[in-house]
């Protein structure tokens, strides 16, 4: 393994964390600022919004930009933003630094995900890739413990300052391992956007939004689930939360292996596999043990969809993917909302605390048949697509 996805994996650590950890340290900001846990809870969405702006933004403002440097200035960004939110002195300054904070995310996986791709042999890429993810996924079990736990006992403050020196020595890898990756001949704005005409494109970013929703629809109400339904003290759903993070880590790890050998198949498999393990919790809720083991696989399954959805994203957009891979973190964000939207419907509609994992089999059903549609209908183009050359950049046809 190329010591520079060592790097991009240690910053997607640190991007993890920051992300993460801020829902569990909203009641130290809450009470240092003087604001209402709810409107700390505005922290949140400021990331959020900088996540989609920044994606599309950044990312075609830095189109004709050697990778290496961008990757660099976006790691060294987002460190800058993180500081700023540990000096804010008052809760606008700190919302406003979240912004900051998010407008790297997007820009640096989509970028991050490219150049991962292109370190490795092109039957090995999207196992590539998600080596560079698996930082985010090590965040869920390390990072965000160790932040909110020293955030508990120290402040707030000193959970972001070690933050900022995760993505320092982030920044400092990527400087000292990433190989020079020179923008790409032609590489633009007007390039990256003529990805943006294909049909199989747009469904693979449908697919994120409606089947990713269901994830997101059972983990935002994970918590309450946990401790009203399965009975879980508090301790035990932070030990459960980091058995989901094993889950979203083993399952990065085998739909990246799972994508290079049958990348289509493995999409619609994750997802279909995703849906059950959904409504399987409504189920084992009630029993602690049956609740996490279930928990552990709505993770892996849920998690197997990254590598393979982004590998699909930038197979489709082959000739300029960067555009179209960080557009996959805002899909991302989407489905985010949408998922705790349509979550929070069923339980203000009365149907109790496990009503929302059953929306998010829903939504992860229609993301399999979504995939589905979207494979059954590129066979005909694939079958009469010509031959291309063994030195074709990006991501090689695997699925």
């Amino acid at each position: 393994m190329p010591l520079a996805l060592v790097a991009l994996a240690l910053t997607a650590f640190a991007i993890g964390t920051t992300e993460f950890a801020a829902m569990g340290l909203l009641p130290q900001v809450a009470d240092d600022l003087g604001v209402p846990v709810p409107q700390a809870g505005w922290l949140i969405s400021m990331y959020a919004i900088g996540v989609v702006i920044g994606a599309p933004l950044l990312t075609a403002l830095c189109a004709k930009l050697p990778r290496k440097a961008v990757l660099i200035g976006l790691s060294a960004l987002f460190t800058v933003g993180n500081l700023l939110c540990a000096l804010a002195p008052n809760f606008a300054l700190l919302a406003a630094a979240r912004l900051i904070t998010g407008l790297p995310h997007g820009a640096f996986f989509g970028a991050g995900a490219v150049a991962a791709a292109e370190l490795a042999p092109p039957h090995l890429r999207a196992r590539a890739v998600s080596v560079m993810f698996s930082g985010l996924t090590v965040a869920t079990i390390l990072g965000v413990p160790a932040a909110t736990l020293l955030g508990q006992h120290l402040g707030w403050r000193s959970a972001m300052l070690v933050v900022v020196g995760a993505g320092a020595v982030g920044t400092l890898a990527l400087a000292r391992l990433l190989p020079e990756l020179p923008s790409r001949p032609g590489a633009g704005l007007r390039s990256e956007l003529a990805t943006f005409r294909s049909g199989q494109l747009w469904l693979a970013l449908g697919t994120v939004v409606t089947g990713c929703a269901g994830l997101f629809a059972c983990y935002t109400y994970i918590t309450p689930v946990l401790t009203e339904v399965a009975g879980f003290s508090g301790q035990g759903v932070t030990v459960v939360l980091a058995l989901f993070g094993v889950g979203m880590t083993l399952g990065n790890l085998i739909g990246g292996y799972a994508a290079d050998r049958a990348l289509r198949p493995s999409i619609s498999a994750a997802f279909l596999l995703m849906a059950l393990a959904l409504a399987l919790f409504a189920v084992t809720a009630g029993t602690p043990w049956a609740a996490a083991l279930t928990v552990v696989l709505i993770g892996l399954f849920g998690f197997a969809t990254v590598p393979t959805v982004q590998t699909l994203v930038m197979q489709k957009a082959r000739t300029a993917p960067t555009l179209a891979s960080a557009t996959v973190q805002g899909a991302f964000n989407l489905a985010n909302a949408q998922g705790a939207y349509l979550g929070s419907l069923a339980l203000s509609a009365g149907l109790g605390w496990t009503s929302p994992t059953l929306v998010g089999s829903g939504l992860a059903l229609t993301g399999c048949l979504v995939a589905t549609a979207a494979w059954a209908l590129d066979r005909p183009s694939r079958r009469s697509a010509p031959v291309e050359p063994a030195a074709s950049p990006a991501v090689e046809p695997v699925g």
